[in-house]
């Protein structure tokens, strides 16, 4: 009785009979040639930044299709997330309305020599940038607006900082910005000094760069000379 194998060591020989398999299978495989397979590899799309903005998301990884032995593949697979990306240079962004795919062959083909790079997968290689500028506005407070309490007076000059902002961003967006950017004093019934750091009212977008997001808005405040008789 002895020596009828349990139940556990049953799953444990055949565990062992299917890993050897399927280690012989995968060695066989491997050694084969003319294997093709997709492989995702990184992507840099450099163009000059100081002077262009891209409209879309650039890409960041491209789609090729390669041909070699089952070895060559495999590593290929295991190493190209953390390989060196290519590089793709636009020099006329403005006239850039795709990647060119028979460029990045040829640069792929270049890092791969030991497999065939059979195509590069064009599916999301569509470009679009406009030129940046830059737009300097300046920041001012609604003093008609603010809201005193009675008998109370602004008795020193009102101190904004910082008094301009940059945007920088596409053409066609920054032309729709406003020449000068009012701020309201949102607080009531002031009768103290104010000290405050307020939102920059501005419309964000991914695409535009602000200097600043919030603006530092000080003043003195003093009681009228007939309100402190009445005190």
């Amino acid at each position: 009785m002895s020596n009828i194998p349990s139940g556990r060591n049953k799953i444990n020989t055949f565990l062992g009979c299917l890993l050897a398999a399927t280690f012989f299978w995968l060695m066989n495989v491997l050694n084969k040639d003319d294997y093709s397979i997709r492989l995702s590899y990184p992507l840099t799309v450099e163009y000059d930044a100081a002077s262009f903005v891209p409209l879309q998301p650039l890409p960041k990884r491209i789609s090729v299709n390669v041909t070699g032995d089952g070895w060559n593949l495999l590593r290929k697979s295991w190493l190209n997330f953390n390989a060196a990306p290519v590089v793709y240079k636009v020099l006329n962004p403005t006239k850039a309305s795709f990647i060119n795919s028979t460029s990045l062959t040829d640069q792929i083909t270049e890092l791969f020599p030991d497999v065939k790079v059979n195509y590069v997968v064009s599916d999301t290689f569509e470009l679009s940038f406009e030129r940046k500028i830059r737009k300097i506005i300046p920041i001012r407070i609604d003093s008609a607006g603010i809201n005193m309490r009675e008998g109370y007076v602004i008795s020193s000059i009102i101190n904004v900082s910082p008094s301009l902002i940059s945007i920088d961003g596409p053409i066609s967006l920054i032309r729709n910005y406003p020449d000068t950017i009012r701020i309201g004093i949102p607080t009531k019934k002031i009768q103290n000094n104010y000290d405050e750091s307020l939102p920059i009212p501005i419309a964000v977008s991914p695409l535009v760069e602000v200097s600043h997001r919030d603006v530092y808005v000080s003043f003195e405040v003093a009681q009228m000379l007939g309100n402190l008789n009445k005190d």
